[in-house]
């Protein structure tokens, strides 16, 4: 009963294919879980590209893709996700903030559309099902599965995720904005527990103080809410552009001196969360 944990894409805003960040990775938010036969997919960032090449290789062809927003570097790779041309396969969309405002396929047809992008949205041959959903609901995308859902602070609205599966919870929050000297309470108790938080870090604490109304928080906030609620791991997630892999890994040490279960994601890592009761 194990959730594998795989990160096609780790950095925030923009990607960053440069010399400078091979280590820990230059593509934008797209995060994998295998979960027991099912694949679900955390983001469409620059990163689903080369999750979708892996996809093909391993013959998947149904899988669940869960949006926390709709900003660009988080949607930028889904034109360029070759599976969806397929049409042999299915893939199920589901976003949590896009209620009342057109809903999330409104979004993915716009971004494919003149005089932006060359191919249409309906060029996607496979069966892409849109959800628009409420957060704060529960999503069940296979019987033994649940993906609980919270609302963040960030621009527009974006939705955290937690999944839970045979006793192990990994949660996948990012883009989010804490208030300084303020525990964010519906975060605190979303996580509350996890085996992994993946976790919106973009900035240092003194980046932060210049970036406030950004929507995005610091590594140590990260280790303030896991160190409070018993949460077992925490990956650093949604790297600035501007932290080269020498900057990435002066804060990664910096972290781990703080609290040793935390480490920051790069492009291609596996984690595997295996359940409490197994």
């Amino acid at each position: 009963m194990t959730i594998a944990v795989k990160f096609w894409g780790v950095r925030g805003s923009i990607a960053c294919p440069s010399p400078d960040h091979v280590v820990y990775g230059g593509n934008t938010s797209c995060v994998e879980m295998r979960v027991g036969d099912r694949v679900l997919i955390f983001d469409a960032g620059t990163g689903i590209r080369n999750l979708g090449r892996d996809l093909v290789r391993r013959g998947v062809s149904h899988a669940s893709i869960f949006l926390t927003h709709t900003h660009w570097d988080h949607i930028n790779g889904f034109p360029f996700f070759v599976p969806a041309y397929d049409p042999g396969n299915n893939f199920d969309i589901f976003a949590g903030h896009l209620t009342g405002q057109g809903g999330v396929e409104k979004v993915f047809s716009s971004q494919m559309a003149n005089p932006t992008f060359p191919v249409p949205l309906s060029a996607m041959r496979s069966k892409l099902t849109f959800y628009d959903f409420d957060t704060g609901i529960t999503l069940h995308p296979a019987p033994e599965i649940a993906v609980r859902t919270a609302p963040l602070r960030h621009p527009n609205g974006a939705t955290a995720y937690r999944v839970e599966y045979g006793g192990a919870s990994v949660c996948y929050v990012t883009d989010t904005e804490h208030r300084p000297g303020q525990i964010d309470q519906t975060v605190l108790g979303f996580i509350a527990g996890a085996d992994l938080v993946i976790y919106d870090a973009s900035y240092t604490d003194d980046e932060f103080e210049k970036r406030v109304g950004w929507g995005h928080s610091t590594w140590r906030e990260g280790i303030r809410l896991c160190r409070a609620n018993g949460v077992g791991r925490l990956a650093l997630f949604h790297h600035d552009p501007d932290h080269d892999d020498a900057i990435m890994a002066a804060i990664e040490k910096q972290a781990q001196a703080e609290w040793p279960p935390v480490f920051a994601a790069r492009d291609e890592m596996v984690v595997e969360v295996t359940g409490k009761s197994s």
